[in-house]
């Protein structure tokens, strides 16, 4: 036998039924107006804009009004001084007091790095001779006069035109000044020895002697008898000189000397060359010891005359230097050794 539905039961069931149907109403409603909302949305996006959006005029920033001379003097005196907030230039005392305080910390700390620093170097190295020599052999040589035009070296004029000529004699005369017979006799000794000049067993500070080097040995480019060095009859003359280098030892034992040719001519056209006192660098004038020690040193010279050279003839000369441990043909550095330059004499 079925149960027979008890009166409760159907007052529950009666309940219930109108409970679910209010709850399904509420959220057809609530998802209606979500989709009102959406479609609302839509419309305003879409809708065409007024003509009031379309002036841009009205968007723009407003200009500002044009400050007077006046207020701008005013606003300048109010960043240098406030009176209200009592700061000078936007910062308080305090502010100001900070800032200086920390520079002048910041400076003192870099000038004592920096002095500490060059006290140390200092310290290291030798006022005497050079701590590391990676560029200082072979010498190079060098030639007075020296003037320079597009194509280098040049001893160009004209024997008949002073004006020509005259600059050459100037700058010879004035490279033999410290030559001076009297001047090398006071200043240094006569040398006699045809070897190196030592002097190591000397205290590093001692100052060094220095052997003479007399411009009468130069002969007719001394300057002494004439004091055109021979420009003014066509047949000038140049001088060459090693350069100086600490502590070398050219020549390995014998003298280096000096040979001089025709690189771009004919060799009748230069003629012969004449050498004074000799074409060769002496070996009692080395090792140089520097400024400090060999206060009174007189670089040896070869004088280089050129006494039949031919007129109106465009010559490219090069002396060489020849000897031991001497480059003179190097591919990288045209004056290791060497120097060329041209030459033309016009009558």
């Amino acid at each position: 036998m079925e149960p027979e539905p008890s009166a409760g039961g159907d007052e529950d069931l009666q309940t219930s039924a109108p409970k679910a149907r209010a709850g399904s109403l509420h959220k057809h409603s609530h998802e209606l107006a979500e989709a009102l909302e959406v479609e609302q949305e839509g419309l305003v996006e879409h809708q065409p804009l007024e003509q009031d959006d379309l002036n841009f005029e009205r968007w723009k920033p407003k200009p500002k009004p044009k400050r007077t001379l006046h207020e701008k003097i005013g606003d300048l005196k109010t960043y240098l001084w406030n009176p209200e907030t009592k700061e000078f230039m936007g910062r308080s005392g305090k502010s100001w007091s900070l800032i200086l305080l920390f520079y002048a910390a910041l400076y003192v700390f870099l000038a004592a790095m920096f002095a500490g620093c060059m006290c140390c170097l200092m310290w290291s190295i030798s006022p005497y001779s050079p701590t590391y020599n990676d560029r200082v052999m072979p010498p190079g040589m060098t030639m007075t006069p020296h003037f320079h035009d597009v194509h280098g070296l040049v001893v160009l004029f004209n024997a008949s035109d002073r004006s020509s000529w005259k600059k050459y004699a100037r700058v010879l005369e004035a490279q033999l000044k410290p030559y001076d017979d009297v001047v090398q006799e006071r200043r240094n000794m006569a040398c006699t020895q045809d070897g190196y000049f030592m002097q190591d067993d000397l205290e590093e500070s001692a100052e060094r002697k220095a052997c003479q080097f007399k411009r009468s040995w130069l002969g007719p480019c001394s300057g002494s008898q004439d004091k055109d060095f021979g420009y003014s009859k066509g047949k000038p003359c140049i001088l060459l000189r090693m350069n100086r280098i600490l502590g070398y030892l050219p020549g390995q034992g014998t003298p280096v000397n000096v040979a001089c040719g025709v690189k771009k001519g004919t060799s009748e056209s230069l003629g012969e060359v004449d050498f004074y006192p000799k074409n060769i660098f002496n070996l009692m004038y080395y090792p140089y010891y520097g400024k400090l020690r060999h206060v009174n040193y007189s670089s040896p010279l070869v004088a280089v005359h050129f006494s039949r050279v031919q007129y109106d003839t465009y010559l490219h000369v090069q002396c060489k230097l020849h000897g031991k441990g001497i480059i003179n043909d190097s591919p990288t550095d045209r004056h290791l050794g060497s120097v060329s330059f041209s030459l033309e004499v016009g009558a």
